[in-house]
């Protein structure tokens, strides 16, 4: 906007107005900027992983991680920025943001005014409804220890003693129960979470659990699905067609100093393209 110093009006009202207008270009101008800053440096990441070396290219993955610190950065730059007028703010429609799954628990938290007469004229205020908005939650995973009191009845009449058996442990002598041994797994095999970190991550709850430990849990929990694996592979074996994938991967090679190649080799059947009965393993 071109404002021509020598003519400013002299009315408040329009003044306000125009240096409102000012602000809310400026604003425009920065958001403008940082889009312009994000879109060139995508584009040159782009760039270097197609056009680049191949020492220097990115797999999607990290490509992924720089794309999370841009929208990070630049919601960081949004948000300290003044909020415009609003009279120059669209209304937002129900589309732009989804709703929150309804099988999640709902928690409400009542507001009120203060007093139920109105101030401007002192009448007497009705219910006529209310205004309902969401915000997402998280509720942090905690321990606890689940105590196993078992009662001890003694004979008088022969001396026994009489108790209820204890119960059957996952990991003989061992501390975790079923529920922690499923969260270790998850977390290392699906999440991708090392066992390092997830010791490290009990000890912020103070409790202390060594990787030897958690490597000793995830063996004997392994033990535990060594039917479940020899089933699945009996039927995925059995059927006439199989997906196979080999995938190279550098595996350490004690004694040399360097790494050599190993390979993983992943079977999958799936009959549904051919609608076949059995389901897909």
């Amino acid at each position: 906007m071109n404002v021509d110093l020598a003519a400013l009006p002299d009315d408040v009202e329009t003044l306000q107005k125009l240096v409102r207008s000012l602000v809310a270009e400026r604003i425009s101008l920065s958001e403008a900027k940082a889009e312009i800053e994000r879109l060139n440096l995508i584009i040159k990441r782009l760039q270097r992983n197609q056009y680049g070396r191949r020492a220097e290219r990115l797999d999607d993955e990290q490509l992924q991680l720089g794309f999370e610190d841009l929208n990070a950065d630049l919601a960081r730059v949004e948000t300290s920025l003044p909020p415009p007028p609003a009279e120059s703010r669209p209304p937002r429609t129900q589309s732009e943001r989804p709703s929150l799954p309804v099988h999640l628990p709902r928690e409400d938290v009542r507001l009120d005014v203060e007093h139920q007469t109105c101030p401007c004229c002192g009448g007497i205020l009705h219910l006529i409804g209310e205004t309902t908005s969401e915000m997402l939650d998280h509720v942090p995973a905690r321990l606890r220890v689940i105590r196993i009191c078992r009662t001890r009845y003694g004979c008088r009449a022969c001396g026994t003693i009489h108790q209820a058996p204890a119960p059957e442990r996952p990991i003989a002598k061992g501390l975790a129960s079923p529920a922690l041994l499923a969260h270790v797994l998850v977390s290392k095999y699906c999440d991708h979470l090392p066992l390092y970190r997830q010791s490290q991550i009990f000890a912020r709850q103070g409790v202390t659990l060594d990787r030897s430990t958690l490597a000793n849990w995830i063996g004997g929990a392994c033990w535990w699905l060594e039917p479940l694996q020899s089933k699945l592979a009996e039927h995925i074996f059995a059927s006439q067609k199989l997906f196979a994938d080999d995938t190279p991967i550098p595996v350490l090679d004690p004694g040399r100093g360097r790494t050599k190649t190993g390979r993983l080799w992943v079977y999958a059947r799936d009959d549904r393209p051919w609608n076949g009965p059995d389901p897909p393993a």
